[in-house]
């Protein structure tokens, strides 16, 4: 009874505030280092319809790894694929870009010269879940789009008295450089529908991609021309030499002009897209029915559910950034398979589709830590179980026979080191998220941890860690294979496989063996033993001892046993000072300029990447959780806000931002696995979290407030609680977690070591 009357009391504070979809801004994170895109995408939805804005030769560059930056003046055109918040470029397909009156031009042109091209300035720009919209000055046309899970639908209102037209370009890509394009094609169909596919070389390579178009006006013309030199094409030679009824055109720069005439209402532009054929592109046109508007209402009505299994109240500024964080966390891992079920695999064969929904798009080093964790809260099985199985199908039709590392459109980049499948894996299958062979899972697991070609691993499963002076980023390679092991050996004691369960137990701590206790820091050893000299912990080269971070960062990633590490360090007091020499380090005399990842720093805490997105929570290990407290707020203040470049980091497809989310809700998965939360403090005054089950979990903050920043005294359904974590099953049972804030520290709360969270060799001498 006081659980029915908690849920409908919050029920009636959620209606009090306006909606979650309506609280999300999607140009948070387009400009500074945030990388995430303005554009209209479905919850996880293959196409990401959006804006490109490359600026001359700067395209090639991690700045624009989106494809747009909010402070550009031009718009290039609106492609159909991008990541959001990745650190590497890639994708923007199939380029459009509406023109108006008599001469068309085939080329972008020039940033500085208005006019020169396709490109166009821009004004009034406009963005909600599902929505954009801007007015392109230049043909002075209104351009509109909108997502649904396999379509992106265009709407385009042409000047009055002029001519209509659409380029369409299957030269550009985000990422610029030689050769991108091994081939395309196009092909206009009896039926005024357009086919067309292109295979590029890109990040993951080759990638195949293919697209249908249909449009709410006829073409009255057009004209497909190849931009390469000297190659023929069905007997016609050289740049744009061809007859204007030329219905289909292959080669590797092809480019297409579509008149429509004098239009009396605005065109819409619906385009499917497919990773297996077009005829698959096809089908998935025909599988979402509906014009614009219907397209939008429906992916706005996915929105406001998917966002609404957290009911926020907080401070408008607050609200905004949490939703908008909670937005940016339910884009990815993006669907792959078609309508039909069909997808192509690593292998780069097509493979049909069983019962599941094949996902892609996986960018495992950054999103196993807080994002997938929070996608098994607020997310049904049946999506979590998609994505695990996306991932040990990938294994299956691997060539190398292991898990993908980081994966989009079904291939592999062989980007960032670990083998982090497993950790998303292993959390859910301990969970209990059903509609997982958990066993078959294991086997995956334990084959990809096996596979000595990959990363050093041969020498790590010798020598117990990866030796400097035969792999690069050795130390970080050590510690993450360590903590990835612990996972596989919590899923097998799960499962009974005993044998397996002790073998990766005792890889667990292989830490131990590039953890140097005279100076404090996890550092590389080289085969023979020893460690690497000289040795700075502040330095940081890619392809060095760490991982986009150095020794200070690297030092605590053993999310599993902390309490081992804090026994190395001296003890919890000792501990503890390191954490605060961490912080307060003083960096006036560095120049980390030359690394784009190192963003958001606070001494050498690197919230803007994530090796250091655990830490401020390890004061609680240490039986001092009032400074994970005061971390946070330091955290929260300099690295989130609702601006363009709110955002200190790249978003790195949602992890950024789903630490925001846990964080806000005042528990974050240090180690998933665990099935623990480490309390830090909330920074919202409610949260409701409606679970899949229909059960509800109610986060109140009585007192919040910038005085009152402290927890005083925190209760689990009605009763006192403790301890400095929540266990995912006391969540999933629905309930109330109350935090009474307070002005001071409470540090007679949460001190002693049995009420700190998990260990794997727990805590003391």
């Amino acid at each position: 009874m006081l659980l029915a009357g908690l849920f409908a009391s919050s029920s009636l504070s959620a209606q009090s505030v306006p909606e979650p979809v309506d609280a999300v801004d999607p140009f948070i994170g387009t400009g500074g280092q945030g990388h995430t895109f303005p554009g209209a995408v479905a919850p996880f939805g293959m196409v990401q319809l959006s804006p490109d804005s490359h600026v001359g030769a700067a395209r090639q560059t991690y700045d624009w790894a989106s494809g747009y930056r909010h402070e550009d003046p031009t718009i290039l055109g609106f492609s159909h694929t991008h990541f959001s918040g990745a650190g590497h470029s890639d994708l923007g397909d199939f380029l459009v870009m509406p023109a108006s009156g008599d001469v068309v031009p085939l080329e972008a042109g020039a940033t500085d010269k208005p006019g020169s091209g396709y490109r166009s300035r821009k004004a009034d720009e406009v963005a909600t879940p599902g929505y954009y919209a801007v007015t392109l000055t230049d043909p002075g046309v209104r351009a509109e789009l909108t997502a649904g899970t396999r379509v992106g639908v265009h709407r385009y209102a042409f000047p009055a008295g002029k001519a209509a037209h659409l380029v369409l370009d299957l030269r550009s890509i985000i990422y610029d450089y030689p050769g991108k394009i091994l081939w395309s094609s196009i092909r206009l169909r009896p039926d005024g529908v357009i086919t067309g596919m292109r295979e590029v070389r890109g990040w993951a390579a080759p990638r195949r991609i293919f697209f249908a178009m249909r449009f709410s006006a006829p073409p009255t013309g057009h004209r497909f021309v190849s931009t390469e030199e000297n190659i023929l094409y069905k007997g016609f030679k050289g740049p744009g030499r061809g007859p204007e009824t030329l219905d289909s055109l292959s080669g590797r720069a092809i480019v297409a002009q579509l008149d429509f005439g004098t239009l009396a209402k605005p065109l819409e532009v619906k385009v499917a897209l497919s990773g297996v054929d077009e005829n698959g592109a096809l089908a998935n046109l025909a599988a979402e029915a509906g014009d614009f508007d219907a397209i939008r209402a429906k992916t706005r009505s996915a929105w406001a559910d998917a966002l609404g299994a957290v009911r926020i109240d907080a401070p408008a500024p607050m609200r905004t950034n949490v939703y908008t964080a909670l937005y940016h966390s339910l884009m990815a891992p993006s669907i792959w398979s078609d309508a039909d079920g069909r997808w192509r695999g690593p292998d780069d064969q097509v493979h049909e589709g069983k019962d599941f929904t094949f996902h892609s798009t996986f960018s495992l080093w950054d999103t196993f830590r807080a994002e997938h964790p929070l996608l098994t809260l607020i997310q049904s099985p049946q999506k979590n179980a998609d994505f695990v199985n996306s991932l040990i199908a990938s294994q299956q039709t691997s060539p190398f026979n292991i898990l993908p590392v980081w994966q989009f459109a079904g291939k592999e980049t062989w980007t960032m080191i670990g083998y982090h499948a497993v950790p998303v894996i292993a959390d859910a299958c301990l969970k209990g998220i059903a509609g997982i062979d958990c066993r078959a899972a294991l086997k995956a697991m334990v084959a990809s941890a096996d596979y000595g070609p990959y990363g050093g691993l041969s020498d790590y499963m010798k020598l117990g860690y990866v030796p400097i002076d035969r792999e690069p980023e050795a130390a970080s390679k050590t510690v993450e294979y360590a903590y990835d092991d612990w996972t596989i050996a919590r899923l097998a004691r799960k499962l009974g496989d005993v044998a397996i369960a002790e073998r990766f137990e005792k890889r667990a701590a292989n830490w131990r063996n590039s953890f140097d206790p005279k100076s404090g820091f996890l550092r590389a050893r080289k085969a023979d033993g020893t460690f690497r000299t000289p040795f700075d912990p502040t330095a940081i080269n890619y392809g060095s001892d760490y991982t986009e971070g150095n020794a200070w960062q690297y030092s605590w990633f053993m999310p599993h046993d902390q309490g081992g590490l804090f026994r190395l360090l001296g003890g919890d007091a000792k501990a503890v000072a390191k954490l605060d020499a961490m912080f307060d380090f003083d960096n006036s005399k560095i120049d980390y300029s030359h690394a784009e990842d190192i963003a958001g720093l606070i001494g050498q805490y690197i919230h803007g990447n994530e090796p250091s997105h655990h830490v401020a929570y390890l004061y609680d290990y240490a039986g001092q959780p009032w400074r994970t407290q005061e971390r946070l707020k330091q955290i929260v203040d300099s690295q989130y806000k609702p601006t363009v470049d709110g955002l200190a980091g790249n978003d790195d497809l949602g992890q950024m931002s789903a630490w925001l989310v846990f964080t806000a809700l005042g528990f974050y998965p240090v180690a998933p696995g665990s099935g623990e939360y480490v309390i830090g403090r909330p920074f919202v005054d409610r949260a409701e979290i409606v679970l899949p089950s229909g059960r509800r979990f109610i986060m109140i903050a009585e007192g919040l407030s910038e005085e009152n920043r402290y927890i005083g005294k925190v209760t689990l359904n009605g009763r006192p609680l403790n301890r400095s974590y929540i266990r995912d099953e006391e969540i999933r049972m629905g309930g109330e977690l109350r935090f009474i804030m307070q002005p001071a520290p409470n540090k007679g709360w949460a001190t002693d070591t049995k009420t700190r969270p998990y260990s794997m060799t727990g805590y003391g001498r």
